[in-house]
């Protein structure tokens, strides 16, 4: 059998990693393609050897540009690379536009394909990737769910329940097998900082950053959570562009600004900090399987397991809320009220489950039924 795996951003990576390996463990024939659609070629290499990912087989260079644009341009770049390759099965990842253009290239060549992260939904369709899920959990010939409302999500869609595999998060697969190699980074140190007093933060999605008002009053509620504890402001590039752009100034006082980081640079932070701000899907699963608060600046989570069972709360984009948050996630903390638990198959063995199932499919029909 020949698996033929689709990244484009750096989610996909950390998502594509224990699948590949479970598949080269599994003896399987695997081909590896790298749309671009994340640009920044030294990032890419970081995560790739960080995750002991393979060089891509193809790397379409795709670049940036309007979601109309960067998914046409998949589409156009992905169609020979899977001609060249034909491949029993195109295995896509999350929600990003590599995703759901490489599916759509691939149904309608009659190529089977696997979504892995299916079902996951935030209700919001102003929401590019609420889109992208949608539309590819249809094409889809097999449907890998992270957790059980991703099985109930597709099944309200209409989606058969032949084409559904809860097979948990992979994602943590890679977290957990990664790390005690993340703390050997010793990034707190690095950076002079204690465990556990200090907070990491993210911010990237347009909703958040290209709004000028939005992003200073985020920017403004570092500021006030950096009078209370040294501040770690992983900064994406666009949010950077974004604040001079809009000619913002950076938050000051106890907030560090810092480059954008590779994966196990940012778990090591993750897994020493007080809290966590983001508005990344990844990092809310991440801190609920490392127990530690995350504030999530969006109105909505397709990940509502880590609310549910973990240590995740939605907060609003606003200097107030963050502040009124901050301030109970602290308390909750000196009361020990932090005991999340780790949700059902987040184990370790996702990717496993996944290569069990495309095994069990040949190169047949997709079969019935759901993994046990």
């Amino acid at each position: 059998m020949k698996l033929l795996h689709v990244v484009g951003a750096r989610p996909n990576f950390m998502k594509a990693a224990p699948v590949i390996a479970a598949g080269r463990r599994g003896g399987l024939n695997q081909v590896l393609v790298h749309t671009g659609q994340h640009y920044d070629a030294a990032m890419s290499e970081a995560f790739f050897e960080d995750l002991g990912l393979p060089t891509p087989d193809e790397n379409l260079d795709v670049g940036s540009g309007s979601h109309a644009e960067q998914t046409a341009r998949i589409m156009s770049a992905f169609e020979p690379a899977l001609d060249r390759h034909g491949p029993d099965w195109v295995l896509v990842y999350g929600d990003v536009n590599s995703t759901v253009a490489c599916a759509l290239v691939a149904a309608k060549k009659g190529v089977r394909v696997a979504h892995v992260e299916a079902g996951l939904r935030s209700r919001d369709r102003t929401m590019p990737e609420e889109i992208n899920r949608i539309v590819t959990d249809q094409l889809a010939d097999l449907c890998f769910t992270p957790s059980r409302d991703g099985d109930a999500n597709l099944l309200a869609e209409g989606v058969p329940a032949g084409r559904i595999r809860f097979v948990g998060n992979v994602m943590v697969d890679t977290l957990l097998a990664l790390r005690e190699s993340a703390r050997a980074r010793r990034m707190p140190e690095a950076l002079g900082v204690a465990d556990g007093t200090y907070a990491f933060v993210t911010l990237h999605r347009p909703s958040n950053v290209d709004d000028p008002a939005r992003l200073d009053e985020l920017l403004r509620a570092l500021e006030d959570l950096g009078r209370t504890m040294p501040v770690l402001f992983a900064v994406h590039p666009r949010t950077k562009e974004r604040i001079g752009q809009f000619g913002l100034s950076a938050p000051n006082g106890s907030v560090r600004l810092l480059d954008p980081l590779g994966y196990l640079e940012t778990v090591s932070l993750l897994d020493r900090a007080t809290l966590v701000l983001t508005d990344s899907g990844g990092l809310q699963e991440e801190t609920t399987v490392l127990g530690v608060p995350c504030l999530t600046a969006r109105s909505s989570t397709e990940r509502p397991v880590t609310i549910v069972e973990g240590t995740n709360q939605l907060v609003e984009s606003t200097r107030a809320a963050v502040g009124r948050a901050v301030a109970e996630v602290l308390a909750a903390r000196a009361l020990g009220r932090y005991r999340p638990s780790r949700p059902e198959r987040w184990d370790g063995r996702a990717g496993e489950r996944i290569v069990v199932e495309l095994l069990a499919t040949g190169a047949g029909r997709t079969t019935e039924g759901t993994t046990t």
